[in-house]
């Protein structure tokens, strides 16, 4: 296994039984986002999708925040002064982790949401495959208090999750709401008591581990490209990501879940996966 322990200022990683628990880590600055933070976090990413003891990144906060936004100091006051390309560089280095890798992640993702989530932070969010969050836990867009409209991918990310008035309502007033109300509007796939969280995030991420991956992947990451498509465009896509993972799992799944359920009546889909 590899050793992943004080590897980064800005992002830890822990892996057990399968599930790589991937942190920000500025607890005293409520895990907000810096230029370091998003080239670790990059390199975090590419270290675990070749690391076969994780085969499901769990990513959270360490401390009472999941992250809090962009560091609106760092990332904004302390690269104003910059030359232009320099500025380009980092929102390059903070798109590059945030949705173009995380999006189509050769891994299951999961967004455990343990506290605040502000601003840039829905990007990472909703890139990510799935989402449990605390009932406790606090969403906000306060970008319009600060003079300044919502950054990066944040407005598409809402625009593809909670839909049109709810995200015009948060990104035009700053309010904040709840867990609880994150789930209801479909930003998270289930809000839960804070004490139970990680409990409920790790049988989530159990089932994930069950599954073939190399079919999770070309399920997900299919699912996930089908949105921008037409209709002619997703049915060859489609085949051809179904037509890849025949050719690149080498655990034969579909002849194997065919067979058990087929000849051996072994197997029933939607109870269990087929017995790798």
């Amino acid at each position: 296994m590899a050793s992943y322990e004080g590897r980064w200022k800005t992002v830890k990683v822990e892996i057990a039984d399968g599930i790589a628990w991937l942190y920000f880590n500025r607890p005293d600055k409520r895990n907000c986002m810096s230029p370091t933070l998003n080239k670790e976090m990059l390199e975090a990413l590419e270290d675990l999708e070749l690391d076969g003891d994780a085969g499901v990144v769990v990513l959270t906060g360490e401390g009472a925040a999941w992250s809090a936004g962009m560091d609106l100091k760092e990332y904004f006051r302390e690269t104003d002064g910059q030359p232009e390309i320099m500025q380009e560089r980092v929102r390059r280095d903070a798109s590059t982790w945030q949705w173009r890798v995380l999006r189509t992640y050769s891994k299951p993702t999961i967004a455990m949401v343990n506290g605040w989530c502000f601003g840039g932070a829905f990007s990472p969010l909703v890139a990510c495959d799935l989402a449990i969050a605390a009932d406790e836990a606090v969403f906000g867009l306060s970008e319009i208090n600060w003079g300044i409209p919502p950054g990066n991918l944040v407005s598409k990310a809402l625009a593809d999750t909670i839909g049109h008035r709810a995200a015009l309502h948060y990104i035009m007033t700053g309010d904040t709401f709840s867990g609880a109300e994150a789930a209801a509007m479909g930003l998270v796939n289930k809000a839960v008591p804070l004490a139970s969280l990680r409990e409920e995030t790790i049988e989530l991420a159990l089932k994930l581990l069950d599954k073939n991956p190399v079919v999770l992947r070309a399920a997900k990451n299919g699912f996930k490209r089908c949105r921008e498509l037409t209709w002619e465009q997703n049915e060859d896509y489609l085949y051809a990501k179904l037509d890849q993972a025949l050719h690149r799992d080498p655990d034969g799944g579909r002849e194997k879940g065919m067979k058990q359920f087929l000849d051996d009546k072994s197997f029933k889909p939607g109870l269990a996966s087929y017995k790798k």
